[in-house]
């Protein structure tokens, strides 16, 4: 089998809905799947998170939250740079059929993770070890190495109009 990367990006909503809904089809499929978020931390309460627990998919939230709302953003970035040497670990380690790292592209653009380094881990990967990235701004360094790669374009959001993000849509 040959492996896979897959980059779901862009500016509009659906970019971690995606990926579960390919964690949820590797794990039908009996694969060893784990999934490593950037941004969101472990308080949350996340419905993919629930699916993941209840599959026994191994999952870890490894940031604290929106960086707009960091009280300690040198904290932020050592929380991603964590999850990134557990990532590319993982990558390296040739345990796993997929890996669904989300929300690892804005540690990337905020300098955080040099795009140098996923790109390596990422093309030097377990062979058996499919990728999805996931979060807006994806360098091109990144789409040059994906076999697919999907921009999100949001058209309307309820957010526009002031409706608060609802449990079970967007979490």
């Amino acid at each position: 089998m040959i492996s896979r990367v897959l980059i779901n990006t862009g500016k509009g909503k659906g970019k971690s809905s995606a990926a579960w809904g390919i964690m949820i089809r590797s794990w039908a499929r009996g694969w060893n799947t784990c999934v490593i978020q950037f941004i969101k931390g472990g308080g949350w309460k996340t419905g993919e998170r629930k699916v993941a627990d209840h599959l026994g998919v191994e999952f870890h939230c490894m940031g604290d939250g929106f960086t707009w709302e960091s009280s300690d953003i040198d904290e932020t970035a050592r929380k991603a740079r964590e999850a990134w040497n557990l990532a590319s670990g993982k990558l390296a380690g040739g345990d796993y059929d997929m890996l669904i790292l989300d929300e690892v592209t804005y540690p990337i653009k905020y300098g955080w993770i040099p795009v140098s380094e996923v790109v390596d881990a990422v093309k030097n990967r377990a062979d058996r070890t499919n990728v999805v990235l996931t979060g807006r701004d994806a360098l091109p360094e990144l789409i040059e190495i994906a076999d697919t790669v999907t921009e999100m374009v949001k058209i309307k959001h309820a957010h526009d109009q002031g409706i608060k993000a609802r449990k079970g849509i967007e979490y």
